[in-house]
């Protein structure tokens, strides 16, 4: 029993208490923001779903605190077999959904109780660590320099991007390749290779234009900048977001009376656009609000990946980091009329079970980056 009360005060000294703190704000306000948007045709409340998979969410985070992130990477080829395996079992076996535009995703396995699971957002939790391993025995082996190492490493992301992609769902398939570039560039690979992908990728882009985008993602990056050119088409969802973060001003038209959000005018705004949901009814203080908790989380993924003691940890870090930025900016970008509509959700505010759920994992394994791995003090292991 001492032994147990020792161990236990030692996780809570070496724990990031401060990044729990901001990730209990995040929860709450998100949770909150939630429950204020009604659903149509009823069910179980997006605030509901959202408290189930934010509870899962955090039980598993707690476990992976439990795990030194080292032993999670020595099983990196598992991990990997894994992934590939749920993302072909969803190609194969997985839910089509058909949203507006001509959006067709093959995204989700179904499961029990008429729910769905994005497996997507489990392979991003697990490509921080098959990633990040990568790097680190490349880096063990002064091998980060080589260009058949690079040309590894850029396969290695290129498969998940790629069957992500094939799936339909183009949003998360560019959040593997952000994931990848910041992680490979914090790891020390040459700007060389930066500078010979971006070529490539220049050189493909009419390609991609003409023969791989679809006509429905053509006409957002088209119109993203004017949507009144297209108010009742694909200009719709942008325009509407636009005028709910307006009304909203300063401090907000207030919760559960705003009418824009009661009455559903925004498509998807429990998701895609909880931003304009926040505009609407708490104004522009509730959206710096949600930038700032965002932005604080941001900062503690960077202070947590400096502190680590290996190439593997700081990796996981940045990769979060990576991820939970570009979703930041993508998702602010398309409701600001910034970017064009992709389908990428706002980091922990969206509803999305699966994705807030994976969310937390993320968050779990770099809290086990800072218990285990910072500062070098693995001498002495919390969990045998």
């Amino acid at each position: 029993m001492h032994n147990f009360g020792s161990r236990a005060s030692e996780y809570f000294r070496r724990t990031d208490k401060l990044l729990w703190m901001i990730m209990l704000a995040i929860s709450l306000y998100s949770l909150l923001l939630l429950k204020t948007i009604p659903k149509p045709g009823g069910g179980r409340s997006y605030f509901t779903v959202q408290l189930m998979a934010t509870v899962i969410g955090y039980i598993g985070a707690i476990l992976l605190t439990m795990i030194d992130y080292r032993t999670i990477g020595n099983y990196w080829y598992l991990i990997a077999a894994f992934c590939v395996f749920i993302i072909l079992l969803t190609l194969f076996k997985g839910v089509t959904i058909t949203g507006a535009g001509g959006v067709n995703a093959k995204a989700w396995l179904a499961m029990p109780g008429g729910m769905t699971f994005q497996t997507s957002e489990l392979v991003k939790i697990g490509f921080l660590v098959t990633f990040g391993k990568h790097l680190d025995l490349l880096q063990e082996e002064d091998k980060l320099r080589s260009l058949p190492s690079i040309l590894l490493l850029t396969v290695h992301a290129a498969v998940p991007m790629l069957l992500v992609y094939k799936e339909g769902d183009t949003g998360t398939a560019i959040i593997f390749g952000f994931m990848f570039l910041f992680m490979a560039f914090f790891a020390g690979v040459q700007l060389r290779y930066f500078a010979v992908l971006a070529g490539a990728i220049a050189a493909l882009l009419p390609i991609a234009w003409n023969f791989i985008l679809e006509d429905y993602q053509k006409k957002r990056m088209l119109i993203f900048r004017h949507p009144e050119t297209d108010p009742h088409g694909y200009g719709f969802q942008q325009l509407q977001g636009k005028l709910s973060i307006s009304s909203g001003q300063f401090k907000g038209r207030g919760l559960f009376v705003s009418p824009r959000v009661n009455a559903s005018n925004v498509p998807v705004q429990e998701s895609d656009y909880i931003f304009s949901a926040a505009g609407e009814q708490l104004g522009f203080i509730g959206c710096i609000a949600i930038i700032a908790l965002l932005t604080f989380l941001l900062l503690r993924c960077v202070h947590n990946a400096r502190r680590a003691s290996d190439l593997t940890g700081s990796s996981i870090c940045i990769g979060f980091f990576a991820m939970i930025l570009s979703q930041m900016l993508f998702n602010l970008g398309m409701c600001l009329n910034l970017l064009p509509v992709m389908g990428v959700t706002l980091p922990f505010f969206s509803y999305g079970g699966s994705s807030v759920m994976c969310l937390y994992f993320g968050f779990g394994l770099v809290e086990s980056v800072a218990i285990h791995g910072a500062d070098g003090r693995n001498s002495q292991r919390l969990f045998e």
